[in-house]
Formats: structure tokens, sequence, C-alpha cells
């Protein structure tokens, strides 16, 4: 069965592995209703799938420029709840999925993309191509959670390096230092993801994935839950700065 169609989003399947393709021009900013086509997408493949079997999920970008360079900050001035309508509710959905994911970083990796890239339970990024930074300490931006990512997946100093410094990795560098997992030849990046996907689509048979990846981040899982669909108050104050 096909899936979609949908907006700015491409999906493939390969066997029991599908692969969403991010083709929001030019840089694949996040907004509203481009972070809820992904969650559908990802839903759609969910019950395509079914309970209790193999499978996995591959986000990748449209090119070797651009993995996603973040939020559409612009919007929050028109929208003082777009993040907690889309953005949150994007990181929630990975954060619980039943399948195992991996981000295929195939380009640039910025901003709020960061933590959306943290979210999937695996990273493989551009060997030539693309850098991994999250600058909201240069931006003015926060947001109640923001570090449990970061705090929770990486080695303090990491961390630190990420979120208090703002700091821009490479791949080799992602790589040495635990950000993501691996790295590739931009022409062999996808056969390396399907590689891994392969290797890993078995772990959700038994139904308790999301389970035991809870048992490790839940509480970024939790502090990003709390911060879903909340219109009584604004969960996130307009950044100082944009890019």
């Amino acid at each position: 069965m096909a899936l979609g169609p949908y907006t700015n989003l491409g999906v493939d399947r390969h066997d029991r592995v599908y692969v969403i393709t991010m083709q929001k021009a030019p840089e694949n900013r996040l907004n509203v209703k481009f972070a809820q086509e992904i969650i559908r997408a990802l839903r759609d493949i969910e019950q395509e799938l079914g309970s209790g079997s193999d499978g996995c999920v591959i986000t990748r970008g449209n090119d070797e420029k651009f993995w996603c360079t973040g939020l559409e900050l612009d919007e929050s001035d028109t929208n003082p709840h777009a993040n907690s309508d889309g953005f949150f509710p994007l990181l929630a959905t990975l954060l619980d999925y039943p399948f195992p994911t991996i981000a295929l970083l195939t380009g640039h990796t910025f901003g709020g993309a960061c933590p959306f890239a943290l979210a999937h339970d695996y990273r493989i990024m551009n060997s030539n191509r693309g850098f991994f930074s999250m600058p909201p300490v240069n931006l003015g931006l926060h947001f109640p959670g923001i570090g449990y990512l970061p705090r929770l997946k990486l080695r303090p100093q990491i961390a630190r390096k990420m979120l208090l410094e703002a700091h821009k990795w490479t791949g080799k560098e992602a790589l040495e230092d635990g950000i993501v997992d691996q790295i590739a030849e931009p022409k062999e990046m996808l056969d390396v993801a399907l590689r891994r996907a392969k290797e890993v689509q078995g772990k959700a048979k038994m139904g308790v994935y999301s389970l035991l990846r809870n048992e490790l981040w839940g509480e970024a899982a939790e502090k990003i839950r709390g911060i879903c669909y909340v219109h009584g108050r604004r969960t996130t104050a307009p950044a100082k700065a944009k890019i």
C-alpha cells in the first residue's frame, strides 16, 4: 500500500524500512504544518508496519547541503503557540515511537534540528559536508527541556559545548564526540543507513522498544510532552536574534 501523498515529504519503502525524505525548500525549516506532516507520515508508517513487527524509519534531507536548519522563527511572531503545536509534538512522537528511528544527516543540521536529530535513536552524518550546531545561547532562545536530550545522550563536556558554546561540529568531529553513530560519504549515506536499519529493525518485534527507550531518555520525553499543545501560556519566548 502506498502512503501519502504528503506535502513537502517523500516516503519510500525498502521492505520493513521506511525512508522519509524532507523536501521543504530551501532548508527544511520546521513550522507547524511541516512538523505535523512528518508526524502524519510517522503515524501512517506505524499503522502500516503493525504492532509487534519488525520495522525502522529513516529521516533524511533532500540533498547533500541541508538536513534541516531548525525552526521557522518568524512563525512565532504571528502564532505564539507554534512550537507547542508543531515542533514539540514532533519530538514527543519520535521519543515515544514504537520502532527504531535513524536521522540521516545529509547536510547542515542547525538550531532546532539538533534536538530533532537527537530525538532519533541513531544518527548518521555526511562525512564531507555540513555542520551540526545548536546556537540558542547566541539567539537568546529557550524552551523548557531544551537541555534534556543533550544532557541525557551526550557526555557533560559535549552537552556544554552544544548548549552553552554553540559549537559547530563537522561530521568527523561529531563522530569523535559521540553525537553521531556513523559518518558516510554522500553517495553511500543512504546505503549505510539502510544497512543499520536492517540490523535494528527486529528490535521492535517484542513490543517493548519504546518502553525501554523511555527507561533511558524518559525524562526528556516527559518534559517535552508537558509543553505540547499548551495554549494557556506561552511555552517559549521569542528569540532575541534570528538566523
